[in-house]
């Protein structure tokens, strides 16, 4: 089978096509023919080593395709099984191997590349506004990079729940995109000269001099001190990405006087601990995109040959929506 390939950590180039034996799998197990692999950030902090991986190394975490073959252990799916995953290492492949525990039925009412599109930052944005902090109505929220895969997921799911919405964007394409999915209120950071000042300034003219009581940040670096002025008292700032750099350490003490901030850190993984949690989970958002509640924007597609333009265009920020490779 073709798969990309790293040998050694760097820029979206050191990403190559080879041919590589197909994957032998265990007995809880299946073997999935990848009809569409997802793109994301985590999988551009690999390739380029701010998280470290053995080498020689295929990217890509997440998917959809059809079940070519099951472990001797699983009962629950069968050959010819359209199946979805968002955490099996080695998806920008024609095949894939997945543990039978992290994979999820796609309806049929679910097209491959929707639930390919969907699974990592579907479900990263159910546990942001489920689970890290819990959305009722009343709440107002702001999310960055509201024009991006997770940032029209969280609005749509988060309007869902019955909060007030305020997103961040960049340019009048992106601010269209991201009303479409419910945003009550766009801010164009492309505009500002001082993020810092000038962003919790818009946020708190929005929210009548009080502040938002959560703020998503998947941005990380460049936003987190607008991020954190823009907390209403006791409210929450759950930074769950860093698509501008990592966070650099600072003093805690520093939540207790913005008024006494609660500061999150999730990871997927934390929220997809059992059997019940992760059907809990995926289920709600397939019932939502088959009763055409949940809109699954694809912003591009590659063949595998060209997944270095895919990472390009991720980290230059030039997508909206969700960037899929099609082995």
């Amino acid at each position: 089978m073709r798969a990309i390939v790293i040998e050694s950590p760097g820029e979206p180039q050191v990403m190559e096509v080879a041919d590589v034996p197909d994957p032998r799998i265990g007995p809880h197990e299946v073997l999935v023919d990848v009809a569409a692999a997802g793109v994301n950030f985590i999988d551009t902090y690999q390739r380029s080593g701010v998280y470290a991986v053995d080498m020689p190394f295929t990217p890509g975490l997440e998917g959809a395709g059809v079940v070519a073959e099951a472990g001797a252990e699983v009962d629950w799916t069968r050959v010819g099984e359209r199946v979805a995953w968002a955490s099996s290492p080695g998806s920008y492949a024609e095949r894939v191997r997945v543990r039978a525990k992290d994979c999820y039925r796609v309806p049929d009412e679910v097209d491959l590349e929707v639930a390919a599109a969907l699974m990592l930052q579907g479900l990263t944005a159910h546990y942001l506004s489920a689970s890290s902090f819990p959305l009722e109505p009343g709440h107002t929220a702001l999310i960055h990079a509201g024009a991006g895969g997770v940032g029209l997921l969280l609005t749509q799911l988060a309007v869902a729940r019955g909060a007030r919405v305020i997103t961040t964007v960049s340019t009048d394409a992106k601010e269209a995109l991201s009303r479409g999915a419910g945003a009550a209120e766009v801010i164009r950071y492309d505009r500002f000269g001082d993020m810092g000042a000038e962003l919790p300034a818009a946020v708190r003219g929005l929210t009548e001099g009080r502040g938002v009581d959560v703020v998503y940040d998947g941005v990380g670096a460049s936003t987190f001190e607008a991020s954190l002025a823009s907390v209403a008292v006791r409210g929450s700032l759950i930074v769950f990405g860093g698509a501008s750099g990592q966070v650099p350490p600072f003093d805690l003490q520093r939540l207790n006087r913005a008024g006494s901030i609660t500061l999150g850190r999730p990871s997927m993984g934390h929220f997809l601990r059992t059997p019940e949690e992760r059907a809990w989970r995926a289920g709600e958002l397939f019932e939502a995109v088959a009763a055409g509640t949940l809109d699954i924007r694809v912003g591009a597609t590659h063949p595998l040959a060209d997944a270095a333009a895919a990472h390009e265009a991720l980290e230059s920020r030039r997508t909206t929506g969700k960037v899929l490779l099609l082995p």
